[in-house]
């Protein structure tokens, strides 16, 4: 994985590196088309994000940590007719609460919060993950994991997500690489406008590396959602 995939997550937690807004509270200014090329940059931004290897945690495990993904939208000149007051993100972040909880039978559930920076849009996802070929030190793990998004604080906009994806990951000492492929479907809808809703099938395709650096852990992702890139950090406890 090339350097310049983690460049845009580091430079967000160090300093607030990106200025804007997604304040979306004119959608009435949107054509269908635009309505259509928000839908996909939300999707891609808004989506579940895996940050983590396939392989289970186990009954007593847990994963906590704080993450921040970057999402470089696609279609700015239609979120720019959508918000009101200021120049929309060119780079979306998205600074999220996540956590994982291992259970039996090689199953992890896990939860997300987030709130976008300059809005009142707060986000929720949760997914399920079951790593049926668990690994090894000879064998890789491979899991399947479907997850849920939802937008809530857009008065105009019903905003949700269902994705399903295959991971595939291998441990090396204290680095386990993985990466995965899968899908996303959105529905997007708005309340009292004469906008009809849109229903999106984007690709998904992610890989990254998790560190255990013993006290802590680093989690770095790359994410290609709808042809529309995410790079997330995410530093926590995983054991």
């Amino acid at each position: 994985m090339k350097p310049k995939f983690f460049a845009l997550p580091l430079l967000l937690a160090c300093g607030g590196a990106y200025a804007g807004s997604f304040e979306l509270s004119t959608l009435q200014n949107l054509s269908q088309s635009e309505f259509r090329q928000l839908s996909e940059d939300l999707g891609a931004a808004v989506s579940y994000k895996p940050l983590a290897p396939a392989d289970s945690l186990g009954p007593l495990g847990f994963d906590v940590g704080l993450a921040m993904s970057a999402t470089r939208l696609a279609n700015t000149a239609a979120e720019q007719k959508a918000i009101s007051g200021s120049s929309v993100f060119n780079t979306l972040p998205v600074p999220s609460l996540r956590a994982i909880k291992g259970l039996p039978y090689n199953i992890d559930v896990g939860v997300e919060y987030a709130r976008i920076p300059s809005s009142g849009i707060n986000l929720y996802g949760a997914e399920i993950k079951w790593a049926f070929l668990p690994g090894s030190i000879a064998l890789p793990a491979l899991a399947l994991r479907g997850s849920f998004t939802r937008l809530n604080g857009i008065s105009q906009l019903g905003f949700e997500t269902a994705g399903v994806d295959l991971s595939i990951s291998k441990g090396f000492a204290f680095l386990t690489p993985y990466a995965g492929l899968g899908q996303v479907r959105s529905r997007s809808a708005t309340d009292g406008l004469a906008l009809s809703q849109v229903n999106l099938t984007q690709s998904k395709y992610f890989a990254g590396v998790d560190a255990n650096l013993g006290l802590g852990n680093l989690v770095f992702e790359a994410d290609s959602t709808g042809g529309i890139h995410t790079y997330s950090l995410k530093a926590g406890l995983r054991f």
